[in-house]
């Protein structure tokens, strides 16, 4: 990603839905706070359903269509901090693999594990031959769902040299986003830690700090009324973190430790 991308076009409201899985835990050190948010459930559900009643809204960064219409995906919207491209393309690796495909084939993979757990689960686009919606439209249909969390998932464009992932958390935006900031926070740990647990990707060399990073020039938190984050999930124009992301068994532990956060969140 880099800036946030995300959709164009009409609202594509899109259902799917529930649950979980498990992964290792952190190998280092943590604060009592992001201990306590990545601490899983001491009481499962019957049947392993520790998600039941819960409403996640997962957001696949970008669309395959998007390049096709600069014209729709630049057009300019009001994020509140300012005024953002509607969408963008995303990046890709040096080999050509879409940061917009990665980020559908994460998706469609973290899907069914939160089914099983019985989370509904909301997507923001329907496939990934669209274009957009519009980074306004994302955010309204985790608002519209009353999610209980949000996750955008995303692939960096950063410079070749850095490498690793990281965790954006919404920023304050007085009277607009108050509420989100704390669990947001929260859940941002939690995926933080589980994530660097299950696939070893170290916190990014060339962003933020450990793992985490605050802003306020993204539509898709801004706009949120939800506990929102987005993950980066690893630098797709470094060589190292682009042949594990282009890899789809690696793509496997990415769905299953997003799971895991979200699961470590949610119960």
């Amino acid at each position: 990603m880099r800036a946030y991308r995300a959709g164009s076009m009409a609202l594509a409201t899109v259902a799917a839905l529930s649950a979980a899985c498990g992964g290792p835990a952190a190998q280092e050190a943590v604060s009592p706070a992001a201990r306590e948010a990545a601490s899983p459930s001491a009481t499962p559900s019957p049947a392993g359903r520790v998600l039941a009643g819960k409403v996640v809204v997962i957001d696949p960064g970008h669309n395959g269509g998007n390049a096709a219409h600069p014209a729709e995906i630049n057009r300019p919207v009001d994020i509140i901090t300012g005024r953002k491209p509607c969408n963008t393309t995303g990046t890709q690796t040096q080999a050509g693999y879409p940061e917009h495909a990665f980020t559908w084939d994460v998706a469609q993979r973290l899907k069914p594990i939160l089914e099983e757990m019985g989370a509904k689960v909301v997507f923001t686009r329907p496939d990934d031959k669209g274009v957009g919606p519009c980074i306004t439209e994302r955010a309204a249909i985790g608002n519209e769902a009353v999610a209980n969390a949000v996750v955008s998932i995303h692939g960096d464009g950063a410079a070749a040299g850095g490498h690793g992932f990281h965790v954006i958390l919404p920023g304050l935006v007085p009277g607009h986003n108050d509420a989100i900031i704390k669990p947001s926070r929260r859940l941002g740990l939690a995926i933080r830690n589980a994530y660097r647990a299950g696939t070893g990707l170290p916190y990014a060399t060339y962003t933020g700090q450990n793992g985490l990073q605050t802003r306020t020039d993204l539509g898709g938190l801004n706009l949120s009324k939800r506990p929102a984050i987005f993950v980066e999930c690893g630098n797709m124009r470094n060589p190292g973190d682009a042949a594990k992301m282009s890899d789809a068994a690696f793509r496997k532990r990415i769905a299953a430790s997003l799971a895991t956060g979200l699961k470590q969140y949610l119960s």
